[in-house]
């Protein structure tokens, strides 16, 4: 129908002419309360939001000679976020000297890699950015 009609029977009826989708051809309105679909589409959003999750990413920071206490202290941490759905970071930091140990810091984050991997899979295999090196894990 043409629009002027559209508009002036949504006028006799006591609400409003609405665009529903204005991408279809010829594009598609409603005769419905303004007000009543904006607050329903606000309603249906916040509802939506409500069920999605976002994922975070959590970083745990070694050096080349962690001990192992410590070493097994973050692999549990990283147990708790990677069962609450995060994805981890873990950072190896050279400072100074430590760069000529960039072996042990690729070793020392495979063995992160693998002591997660029942619960992880590995995004991003050991890579070396300027004096700090990083793996990343993700849920399974």
């Amino acid at each position: 129908m043409p629009s002027k009609q559209a508009v002036d029977l949504a006028m006799d009826m006591g609400f409003d002419l609405v665009e529903v989708a204005p991408d279809a051809d010829p594009p598609v309105c409603r005769i419905l309360d303004y007000k009543k679909f904006i607050y329903e589409k606000k309603k249906k959003e916040k509802e939506a939001k409500k069920k999605q999750h976002t994922v975070s990413l959590k970083e745990l920071r070694f050096r080349p000679h962690t001990d192992d206490h410590d070493y097994n202290f973050k692999v549990k941490h990283a147990r708790e976020f990677i069962t609450s759905g995060n994805k981890v970071k873990a950072t190896v930091q050279f400072r100074g000297r430590d760069i000529i140990y960039s072996d042990k810091g690729k070793e020392l984050l495979e063995r992160f890699a693998e002591d997660l991997e029942d619960i992880s899979k590995v995004e991003s295999k050991p890579t070396l950015e300027g004096k700090r090196m990083f793996l990343i894990v993700a849920p399974k």
